[in-house]
């Protein structure tokens, strides 16, 4: 499965360069995996039971940066790597050119820094993806 987010890119996204600042595509991937997995749901693990999600690792490549103007993709192929820890392939395109490769791991806290099981929603699904 392939989760796909478009990000529309503004002024404000860019650096002195012209570019996409590097650190804003941690962003766009958040955005995208908080759309994959739902706002809502998140927002409810949150209040109701104290679990959230927080990067454990986070790898970028950058192969050509994206420009004022342009809308990207963000490519997002979620992968359940244990009961505790979720891998993230997000890649960003624009139309079909690859423009940064990037993977996120993540793993849940509770509310005092705990490490804690996936949610059983996320576990499930995440299963069912071949």
């Amino acid at each position: 499965m392939v989760a796909k987010h478009t990000v529309q890119i503004y002024y404000e996204d860019t650096d002195h360069s012209g570019l996409v600042y590097h650190a804003n595509y941690l962003k766009y991937f958040e955005r995208a995996r908080e759309h994959l997995l739902g706002v809502e749901r998140l927002v409810n693990l949150l209040e109701d039971e104290g679990i959230g999600f927080v990067v454990y690792k986070a790898e970028l490549t950058y192969k050509k940066g994206a420009v004022f103007g342009d809308s990207i993709e963000i490519r997002t192929t979620p992968r359940l790597e244990s009961e505790y820890r979720i891998h993230f392939q997000q890649d960003v395109y624009r139309q079909d050119e690859l423009l940064v490769e990037g993977r996120v791991e993540m793993v849940c806290v509770d509310r005092h820094g705990a490490l804690s099981a996936l949610p059983r929603f996320v576990q499930d699904e995440l299963r069912v993806i071949p």
